[in-house]
């Protein structure tokens, strides 16, 4: 077990982990203008965007400045850590949003945890949970699921597998191919499932739509531009059908007409209402019956 108090004079330099705003500059904490002008390394996700917030926000970046987007990120850490143990703080910020969170980030906080130094966080705007305040939908257990798949294929399972999420479920898009990704989820999840589309969240063409996933399909095959985030319902608690006998007699009959067990599992559960580890378990315990 770890613990890390930030506040303790710790032996080595500190990790910070910042907040930058998601659109609206104002948004930007007093504390990470604090930490901005203090900060030995800023290690950020996009530099150039790094700059123009310092810039807008009128303060100085007297720190070392290094990159650190996706590429790089693996590469940047060991120097990073030489520099947390020599005492310096190491300040990490994302173009837009938290660290860590579809951004890079939590391999340089595992990597300074488990060397024991100190990590602390400058909370600031997040695309997530902002779109889900906005949405109108359940708030009180829900999943994010970061960028679906490019390829079709894997996307198509990737709904799949949300397809009984009872949790709301918060996914990021591109806008190029957000209305392919809408018009597939209408097809997998359900036309009728509710959700919210957040469209330039905080900034000046902010835009928030709201329907079934079959209307928000529709709506994105006109040109949508700007940073997407999307809300979607999880789908209601199914009733539990039937019993350990029939769930295994039903895959036996999926089986027979040429599903894989896999598959034919799956189907079951889902038509039945039941997790798939207990549908696998009355397969084994009818064997043979």
């Amino acid at each position: 077990m770890q613990s890390s108090t930030p506040d303790a004079d710790p032996p080595h330099g500190i990790l910070v982990v910042a907040g930058a705003p998601i659109g609206n500059v104002a948004d930007a904490s007093s504390r990470l203008g604090d930490y901005l002008r203090s900060a030995d390394v800023i290690a950020a996700e996009d530099t150039r965007r790094l700059r123009r917030l310092v810039s807008d926000l009128g303060i100085p970046l007297p720190g070392l400045v290094v990159s650190y987007y996706e590429a790089v990120e693996q590469r940047r850490i060991p120097d990073l850590l030489n520099r947390l143990h020599a005492g310096q703080t190491v300040l990490v910020i994302s173009d837009a949003g938290m660290p860590a969170v579809s951004d890079p980030g939590y391999r340089l906080v595992a990597a300074a945890s488990a060397a024991g130094i100190a990590v602390t966080a400058v909370p600031g705007p997040s695309a997530v949970l902002t779109a889900l305040a906005v949405s109108g939908l359940p708030s009180d257990r829900f999943a994010f699921e970061g960028f679906p798949p490019r390829r079709s294929g894997e996307r198509g399972r990737w709904l799949e597998g949300l397809a009984t999420e009872q949790r709301t479920w918060v996914f990021f898009e591109s806008p190029r191919r957000i209305a392919t990704t809408l018009a597939e989820a209408a097809q997998s999840i359900g036309p009728q499932r509710p959700a919210t589309l957040c469209r330039e969240m905080t900034k000046t063409h902010e835009q928030i739509v709201r329907g079934t996933l079959e209307e928000l399909a529709a709506w994105a095959q006109h040109e949508v531009k700007g940073e997407i985030t999307v809300v979607v319902a999880g789908a209601p608690a199914p009733d539990r059908l039937g019993n350990s006998a029939e769930w295994a007699a039903a895959v036996g009959a999926a089986e027979g007409q040429g599903r894989t067990r896999k598959e034919a599992i799956a189907d079951t559960a889902r038509a039945h209402g039941v997790p798939k580890r207990e549908v696998y378990q009355a397969v084994l315990d009818n064997r043979g019956s």
